[in-house]
C-alpha cells in the first residue's frame, strides 16, 4: 500500500509560479512511476504529465509544455510539480499518481486507468 500526500497548492496570480510536492509512504518509492494530473470544475481529469521511476524520462501533456516541470527524488519519496507563467485556465485540484513500475528504469504512463494509487490533490487557483 502507499499513500501519496499533495501539498503546496494554493491561489496565485496569473503569471505566477507554485510548485506541488507529492510525497509517498509505504512501499518502495524508486519502484513507481509517477504522473500528475488535473481536474476542473465541469471537466474530465486530465494528465499534466508524467515521470519514470528513475527521474530519466518526462512526459508533458501540449499545454505543459514550456511551463512545467516535473522532477523526483528517491531519497525523499517526492515528486514535483513546477508550474510557470500560470494561467486561469490552470485552475484546478492537481492530484499525483503512482504506478509500479519495477521492470523498467525508462517506463511512464499518462491514462487514468494506469493508476495504482492517488493522492487526495490539492486546489491550485489562478486569478486573473
Amino acid at each position: 500500500q502507499v499513500q501519496l500526500v499533495e501539498s503546496g497548492g494554493g491561489l496565485v496570480q496569473a503569471g505566477d509560479s507554485l510548485r506541488l510536492s507529492c510525497t509517498a509512504s509505504g512501499r518502495a518509492f524508486s519502484n513507481y512511476a509517477m504522473a500528475w494530473f488535473r481536474q476542473a470544475p465541469g471537466k474530465e481529469r486530465e494528465n499534466v504529465g508524467a515521470i519514470s521511476r528513475n527521474g530519466g524520462t518526462t512526459y508533458y501533456a501540449e499545454f505543459a509544455k514550456g511551463r512545467f516541470a516535473i522532477s523526483r527524488d528517491n531519497a525523499k519519496n517526492t515528486v514535483y510539480l513546477q508550474m510557470a507563467n500560470l494561467k486561469p485556465e490552470d485552475t484546478a485540484v492537481y492530484y499525483c499518481a503512482a504506478k509500479w513500475a519495477p521492470f523498467s528504469g525508462t517506463f511512464y504512463y499518462t491514462g487514468l486507468t494506469g493508476s495504482d494509487y492517488w493522492g487526495q490533490g490539492t486546489q491550485v487557483t489562478v486569478s486573473s
